[in-house]
């Protein structure tokens, strides 16, 4: 009888442990990069005005005018390869959902021209500095090298 008691006893230890030792694994799809600016929810794009194109933050890819056509894609094209993308200044779309923020481009390029700066902009993360990361810099939240900048002050 005793046996059987102690028996379960550790069934009911062995249960309870299992039950407790549940993991729980979190997934950043569709969650804004460590580069994005601080104090937005709901919001599905940032406009780069230095670079013009566009960060689907639902998707983790640039959106930029390419080859005769939009092009979406998980880097900037070649020339903005090593753009900073924690020092440039990112524009929220606050007011755009759907699924094509470059309807509005020309207003967006009108508005937001090279080199625009509006109020000052904190980062969600921090960049380390890796000065010798080369293109690592302008990846999207991909769970990799997230919070990690070129360093080249770009701007």
């Amino acid at each position: 009888m005793r046996t059987l008691k102690l028996i379960a006893v550790g069934i009911i230890l062995f249960a309870s442990n299992a039950i407790q030792s549940q993991v729980s694994v979190n997934v950043n799809i569709g969650s804004p990069p460590a580069w994005g600016p601080v104090g937005y929810s709901n919001v599905d794009y940032y406009y780069l005005p230095d670079v013009e194109a566009y960060y689907d933050i639902r998707a983790s890819q640039f959106i930029y005018f390419g080859g005769g056509r939009w092009v979406r894609a998980s880097y900037l094209p070649g020339p903005y390869r090593n753009y900073d993308l924690y020092n440039g200044y990112k524009v929220v779309l606050t007011d755009y959902h759907g699924p094509r923020p470059y309807t509005y481009y020309k207003s967006h390029k009108a508005k937001y021209y090279k080199g625009y700066k509006g109020a000052p902009q904190r980062t969600i993360g921090r960049r380390h500095d890796n000065r010798n990361q080369g293109n690592q810099g302008n990846r999207g939240n991909k769970g990799h090298n997230k919070g990690k900048g070129n360093g080249n002050g770009k701007h």
